[in-house]
């Protein structure tokens, strides 16, 4: 049986793998072996004698030197707490932390006073569903969610409605095109007062008309919450043109450490929160007879800062600050149509999505009918390929599509042409071979 592909039409006069060169970005352009020279896991053997190949970056992304680096001085040099303490180690943790933040806010084009540090986009999410919603939705008023939602947004949204009953509206796939059926969307909006879209789907690669979105929620009286994980490492999202109340973002997605990431927030939004945990450095006073608070984005800060966290995701963005986006989009563009190209000519293959739609972050979700996803995945693990298999945290997705869990590739910056080559003569060989 031929390969299946949701939007591949042409795909019935193809006998062979026959995968032509990319052209354009790998040329001169961009120069993706200076860029892995800075990766030191790339370069890696793994224990069966395959070098690493990793394909897994929407869920997380490696780190270049410079992120290690930056971590490991202020361990070694100037391990202190911020903002408690008048000696120098103190002073430069509190510089090193505060420049931090004033550099990740520049290259999101937002001010360091809307910038709230969290652990990661999941907790960017819950801090709005505690500190926003609670105090400004109430029953019977509706979120607008949709069926692409990673589970960080759909799980506190739905504690919220058992809470305190506020209506949930979720809207659909169009499953032809993978992605949102924006009729629905605008069915969706009269009420509404909160709107929660992911920019970039971590399934399905599809990047969400953003813009458009913003604009209909602002049109029908709705504030917007963007869950960016996946967007932020693939474009320069600018904050304020945006024009969204609410920005999650986490660094590990794109350079930067695990444990930290980001909230960006309107000061009309932060003059709307409560506190979502308390305790120190979130407040002005404290009595026996009770507390008065910090405003805006310090009321959201509570107890010691991720230091040692906050200076690697400055280093990171320091680092991507000299990548130029587009070229580097249009590399991991033309490598995902190459391995797409490649994946439908190969028996058995059913892929979710499609590379080739404008501003696709590279990531194709596929499976095979006859191996199980699980079984594939090892299998490819044993080739050296490192990706992701299962349901994403997307459940209702999966749902939507009618499947289980997926296999999934995601590409970035440091993978090549080469990678893909030997990534789609493996897999053939693993269907030939484990698919008949």
């Amino acid at each position: 049986m031929r390969s299946r592909a949701w939007v591949c039409e042409d795909k019935k006069h193809i006998t062979r793998l026959n995968i032509p060169k990319p052209t354009g970005m790998l040329v001169n352009m961009y120069d993706v072996q200076e860029i892995r020279s800075d990766f030191p896991i790339l370069n890696r053997v793994l224990p069966n004698g395959k070098p690493l190949v990793y394909f897994d970056n929407a869920a997380t992304s490696q780190k270049p030197d410079t992120v290690i680096d930056a971590m490991t001085r202020y361990y070694k040099t100037y391990n202190s707490n911020a903002h408690r303490g008048a000696h120098t180690l103190a002073d430069e943790a509190t510089t090193a932390l505060e420049t931090a933040r004033e550099s990740i806010a520049s290259f999101f084009g937002a001010d360091p006073s809307n910038l709230i540090y969290t652990s990661g986009t999941t907790e960017a999410i819950n801090l709005v569903a505690y500190a926003w919603a609670r105090r400004n939705l109430s029953e019977g008023d509706a979120v607008v969610l949709t069926e692409m939602e990673h589970h960080a947004d759909i799980v506190p949204w739905q504690e919220l409605s058992k809470e305190i009953g506020i209506e949930l509206r979720y809207v659909p796939l169009d499953l032809g095109r993978m992605c949102l059926d924006m009729e629905a969307y605008k069915h969706a909006l009269p009420g509404a007062k909160l709107v929660c879209v992911v920019h970039t789907s971590n399934v399905l690669g599809t990047r969400n008309p953003i813009e458009d979105i913003i604009a209909l929620a602002k049109e029908s009286g709705a504030r917007t919450l963007i869950d960016a994980a996946q967007g932020a490492s693939h474009e320069r999202i600018n904050f304020k043109e945006l024009g969204a109340d609410f920005l999650t973002l986490s660094a590990h997605k794109m350079a930067g450490p695990t444990g930290i990431g980001g909230l960006l927030a309107t000061n009309e939004a932060l003059s709307q929160c409560g506190p979502f945990l308390t305790g120190g450095q979130m407040i002005r006073s404290v009595s026996t007879d009770g507390s008065v608070y910090r405003d805006g984005a310090a009321l959201l800060e509570t107890g010691t800062p991720r230091i040692a966290e906050a200076i690697g995701w400055g280093a990171a963005i320091d680092w991507l600050s000299k990548i130029d986006f587009t070229q580097m989009h249009d590399h991991i563009k033309s490598l995902a149509i190459m391995a797409y190209e490649g994946m439908v000519q190969i028996d058995g293959i059913t892929i979710y999505s499609d590379p080739r739609r404008p501003g696709s972050s590279g990531t194709i979700s596929f499976l095979h009918e006859r191996i199980d996803s699980d079984d594939l995945a090892m299998l490819l693990d044993e080739g050296g390929f490192a990706l992701r298999t299962g349901q994403h945290c997307a459940q209702p997705l999966m749902d939507a599509l009618g499947v289980a869990s997926t296999n999934r590739i995601s590409l970035w910056l440091y993978n090549t042409e080469e990678e893909i080559r030997s990534f789609l003569d493996h897999l053939k060989m693993v269907c030939d071979r484990f698919g008949a």
